[in-house]
């Protein structure tokens, strides 16, 4: 056997080795939880018309603010909280966003504005505030404002999971031909679907989940074990989620006490959408308002008080990825 002079530090390093001994991360805890962050929209809107002023759709592919974390270390490290990045999109009266499509899921809830419209595989789908309307992986999608004042939307994809395992795939238009869709109201009686939709697509047939949809299922759902009354967006044709890897839900927080805490495994990107209150987040109490953006990030603690009216919060998260891989854990504290 030939001997090896230097120090096995340096000897291991030249060879691609590293031991295992020395990793930062093996055989240790894991850190604690990262601190939430919030985007308020007193702070964001003025930013957003700097957007307007700056560019257009035009000259870009999309004129879009992207939420990026505290925790990211430069512009490339695309992340909002986890493996969801959320963004915000804005179009003026006249304007076009032109079609393409990609792998990474994608959906749209309104924030500001109407008349615009998202064609998604030609399917035309209105975007009122506190609409949902989904462009799932590997759909064609372009966006159009008929209206006669600014619109501004939340998109949420799901860029950082795609760019960790190596299947970003972009496809500018035009489109070759429109694949052949279904009309939503096919699926507007509930508990019955056209028996020619196949129950094993991988997303939603419908395309729009109208807010006042979600606001009529929020009156009747039961509290949940954390405190909140909670609708989850789902395929109407197999009950799994609209999309898959992020999952969708709105929930609607009672006045009067705070929810008992709640803690999961997966990273939640929260939108305001009524009412004003504020989150107990690990040890950081944030308050909020109406078209606020904030972030449960993993394995905190969190707990909810709506000030005033029940308020209601679009949530986004990466459960649906967790889920599928068998480790996803969810906690509600007991009361003392």
């Amino acid at each position: 056997m030939s001997q090896s002079t230097g120090q096995p530090s340096a000897l291991w390093r030249s060879a691609h080795l590293a031991p295992l001994w020395e990793s930062p991360n093996a055989h240790k805890p894991p850190p604690g939880p990262a601190a939430p962050h919030i985007w308020r929209w007193a702070e964001t809107r003025p930013l957003v018309q700097l957007a307007f002023e700056e560019t257009s759709p035009s000259a870009v592919q999309r004129r879009v603010l992207q939420m990026l974390s505290p925790h990211s270390r430069s512009v490339a490290d695309e992340f909002t909280c986890g493996n969801v990045l959320a963004a915000l999109q804005c179009l003026l009266p006249g304007e076009t966003a032109r079609p393409h499509r990609h792998t990474m899921n994608a959906l749209r809830f309104m924030l500001e504005g109407s008349g615009a419209v998202t064609l998604v595989d030609g399917k035309a789908c209105a975007m009122e505030f506190g609409d949902l309307v989904l462009t799932p992986g590997m759909c064609w999608h372009e966006h159009r404002h008929d209206g006669t004042e600014p619109v501004v939307w939340l998109d949420v994809l799901d860029v950082p999971l795609h760019h960790y395992l190596g299947t970003v795939i972009f496809e500018p238009g035009p489109i070759p031909a429109p694949p052949a869709t279904v009309d939503d109201r096919a699926f507007a009686s509930p508990n019955i679907v056209p028996d020619s939709v196949a129950a094993s697509g991988s997303h939603s047939p419908v395309f729009r989940y109208p807010y006042a949809d979600a606001v009529r299922a929020l009156s009747h759902a039961p509290l949940a074990r954390d405190g909140v009354r909670r609708v989850r967006y789902v395929n109407p044709v197999n009950g799994e989620g609209a999309m898959p890897l992020l999952e969708s839900t709105m929930i609607e927080v009672p006045s009067g006490s705070p929810t008992p805490a709640a803690r999961t495994n997966a990273n939640l990107v929260c939108t305001v959408v009524e009412g004003h209150g504020e989150s107990r987040i690990g040890d950081t109490t944030i308050t909020w308002q109406p078209r606020d953006v904030f972030t449960i990030p993993q394995n905190n603690w969190a707990s909810h008080l709506s000030l005033g009216t029940d308020a209601r919060l679009f949530v986004v998260s990466d459960a649906d990825v967790l889920r599928r891989l068998g480790i996803l854990s969810e906690d509600v504290q007991a009361p003392a």
